[in-house]
């Protein structure tokens, strides 16, 4: 969870807000997102079919799944991995918790079993601050959350009793990049400029053309 270099290691370490934007470029995965904006959460009118679907009024023809609880738990926990800074905003002010309810509630094989790992890896957080702290997460404040989520936040390095709530942490901090880096304010913070009309196009320069043997 911390950016502060360890000086034990010596192996180079690149900001947390950086490796989250590596993570999203590398998630090629298909979304299909519309409860980003919603103001509210719940299954919507038929504007199109799970095969068909209307990209123009996008709607999520399926009932989502997790509860308001839930919910304010992932609003909670999407914010710790991608927080606000000079650039752009939190993941919950663009609906990343939005995305996830409809990706985990979506009836895809791809996303099959990730409801029950969200639904158990959020239940784990309550249990966990509860016997760490006697507080739900959602009302822990910052150094307490990061005590229980740098133990989940590498799956690799966790102890066997975290090693099940590390894996429910890698798949939501997956999630939340594929939410966050999916919209205006995301692409805008990596500075994304494609799928966007430009007033003219230039080249790459000789040298570059040259490199690869073009010229």
């Amino acid at each position: 969870m911390s950016d502060t270099p360890n000086p034990e290691n010596t192996t180079p370490r690149i900001a947390r807000r950086q490796a989250i934007r590596l993570i999203a470029a590398a998630a090629a995965a298909p979304v299909l997102w519309s409860a980003a904006r919603a103001d509210s959460p719940g299954s919507a009118g038929a504007a199109g079919t799970l095969t068909d679907p209307d990209l123009v009024n996008p709607v999520v023809p399926w009932e989502l799944q997790l509860t308001e609880v839930e919910r304010g738990q992932l609003r909670v926990l999407c914010d710790l991995i991608i927080p606000a800074d000079d650039r752009s905003p939190a993941a919950s002010a663009i609906g990343a918790q939005d995305f996830i309810d409809e990706w985990v509630s979506a009836p895809y094989d791809t996303m099959d079993g990730d409801l029950e790992k969200v639904r158990k890896g959020l239940a784990w957080l309550d249990a966990e601050s509860a016997r760490r702290f006697d507080a739900p997460f959602v009302e822990l404040d910052e150094t307490q959350h990061a005590a229980i989520c740098d133990d989940i936040c590498h799956p690799p390095a966790a102890r066997p009793e975290h090693v099940e709530a590390a894996w429910f942490f890698d798949r939501v901090r997956m999630l939340t990049a594929m939410a966050f880096y999916t919209t205006r304010e995301g692409m805008a913070d990596i500075q994304y400029v494609g799928n966007v009309p430009l007033p003219r196009w230039d080249p790459p320069p000789d040298a570059a053309l040259r490199h690869v043997g073009l010229k």
